[in-house]
């Protein structure tokens, strides 16, 4: 972005296509997936396994249950917090906290994807 104005920053990210969110979701892969893969980060995916890295539950291993493109924020399963009337909710985290540690490659996109890269 060419602005360093915060609020300006944040309209940019409010106001974003879809397809610009869909890479602000990337997760940065772990150190063994990036020489594997020959990339830093992939667009988080629910199914992946991921480790938080940053915050109250940082260290908790636990599978992406929901990703939130209007929100930019990713749910994990192992992350949830209480509510007075005892209720659990998961606790939304930004993608810049997590840290891939299993990526659901089942998925024939995600593979073409992979391998496009791979080439070039």
């Amino acid at each position: 972005m060419t602005t360093t104005r915060p609020s300006k920053q944040r309209k940019k990210l409010f106001q974003a296509k879809l397809h610009t969110k869909q890479r602000l979701i990337s997760v940065h892969l772990s150190k063994e997936l990036r020489k594997q893969m020959g990339r830093r980060s992939l667009p988080a995916r629910k199914g992946d396994e991921v480790k938080i890295m940053r915050g109250r539950f940082s260290g908790t291993v636990g599978k992406i249950s929901k990703v939130d493109l209007k929100g930019l924020r990713v749910y994990v399963d192992n992350a949830k917090r209480k509510k007075v009337s005892g209720q659990e909710l998961e606790v939304p985290l930004h993608p810049s906290n997590l840290l891939l540690v299993g990526p659901k490659i089942e998925d024939a996109k995600r593979r073409k994807a992979l391998q496009r890269v791979k080439k070039s």
